[in-house]
């Protein structure tokens, strides 16, 4: 399906050694099953330089423009083997790609074949054909964003499906609803896992393992099941203030990390690599704050922080109470311009198809929760939220669609 873009980049990138097709023969391409049969090199079992830079993946550009990462072998070594620590396996895994390749699916995919995994591809998302090919390929391992999760739940026949073969059940790369999470648990088993990282960071800085979401619904703990889990063994996870100070347990500041996870630096970026490595750690850009027994919260990203009326407001807060609403799909909370607040907390809704949703109903539900500060001081039902390739929702772009025009954009 990119053969036409493939033509493109070949003519523009002369130094480009060679493209492998996954799925047919082209002209242009090797086809993978000729090339892997071919294919007579042999391959060192040791990294010659664990600096070379192995990959340039691209950050989600949810809150800006994309930038290029260089992810080198020593990260993708340390990815590996954090993976492999949280995720133990005694047999080959089955893993289902259903999410890009570039991005967390593909992340997934190093780590699984080095034990001798088999990679199910699909073409595109469908709810159902996920279902299915979990039963038809006895399926191990899957990585979905929540939102797809969500999608799957409200399908009429999620229950219809055997999910026994499922080991692990991986959901990140966006906030998952309490309340879906637990619904999730009951309808796939005991296999639900998450991760926290990030292009910068590929995949696994924390986990949250299944033991820990049972022991979080057994032991009347499910406000642990909005944590994504602890630092995993190889990465050293803090929370920071704005002048570099490292905070004590609780106090909410920007998640940093150090680690061999972690990149050697943007593509040709200097500046925004200094300013992503400030007081020698890794910075997120992630607001959190860590509980006593090492738990990792992620409030918000500092990026999407809403100032109104003075107050700080984290709309993943707000998110959360939102999707508890038995109709709300999926959600996206942003600051819109208001001349008496300076900005207004404002609720894009996507509902479960075939539902309804009062607008005051959720405005209501919020201040009930929350309280009237950080209650949505509007909500609007959209069809379908904007979402990027690999299934996060586009808050920058809903934004745009209320600051056109403004002189500022906060």
């Amino acid at each position: 399906s990119f053969q036409e873009e493939v033509t493109s980049m070949q003519k523009r990138l002369p130094h480009l050694q060679g493209v492998i097709c996954i799925d047919k023969k082209l002209e242009n391409a090797d086809y993978l099953e000729d090339w892997c049969q071919s294919y007579k090199k042999p391959v060192s079992p040791l990294i010659e330089n664990p600096e070379r830079i192995a990959v340039l993946s691209a950050t989600g550009g949810t809150t800006g423009k994309s930038k290029a990462v260089c992810i080198t072998d020593r990260n993708l070594e340390c990815m590996v083997a954090c993976f492999l620590t949280a995720l133990p396996c005694n047999e080959p895994p089955v893993h289902l790609v259903v999410a890009p390749v570039t991005h967390a699916a593909g992340s997934m995919a190093y780590p699984q074949m080095a034990l001798g995994g088999t990679q199910v591809i699909m073409a595109e998302v469908d709810p159902e054909e996920i279902m299915r090919n979990i039963e038809k390929y006895k399926i191990t391992h899957l990585y979905l964003p929540p939102t797809v999760i969500y999608v799957m739940l409200s399908h009429p026949r999620v229950r219809e499906y055997d999910y026994s073969s499922l080991k692990y059940f991986l959901y990140c790369a966006a906030p998952m609803s309490a309340d879906k999470l637990k619904q999730a648990i009951e309808v796939f088993g005991p296999v639900m896992v998450q991760s926290f990282g990030q292009a910068e960071a590929p995949m696994i800085c924390t986990f949250m393992s299944v033991q820990d979401h049972i022991d979080a619904l057994k032991n009347g703990n499910e406000h642990r099941l909005r944590s994504c889990g602890k630092a995993t063994p190889f990465a050293r996870v803090a929370i920071m203030d704005d002048e570099g100070n490292l905070l004590s347990n609780d106090t909410e500041g920007e998640i940093v990390i150090r680690s061999s996870l972690v990149m050697s630096g943007y593509y040709k970026n200097p500046k925004a690599t200094e300013e992503a490595s400030l007081y020698g750690w890794h910075h997120t850009g992630d607001i959190g704050r860590i509980d006593d027994d090492g738990f990792v919260y992620i409030v918000d990203r500092k990026k999407d922080m809403i100032i109104t009326g003075g107050f700080n407001v984290f709309p993943s807060e707000i998110e959360q109470v939102i999707w508890s609403h038995p109709n709300v799909q999926d959600c996206a909370v942003i600051g819109v311009p208001d001349d008496k607040w300076g900005e207004a907390v404002k609720a894009v809704i996507e509902t479960v198809p075939d539902t309804y949703v009062d607008e005051q109903e959720i405005i209501n539900l919020c201040k009930e929760k929350l309280g009237s500060v950080k209650a949505p001081k509007s909500v609007e039902i959209w069809e379908a939220l904007p979402r990027s390739p690999v299934g996060k929702v586009l808050k920058k772009t809903i934004r745009e669609t209320f600051w056109e025009g403004q002189e500022r954009a906060i």
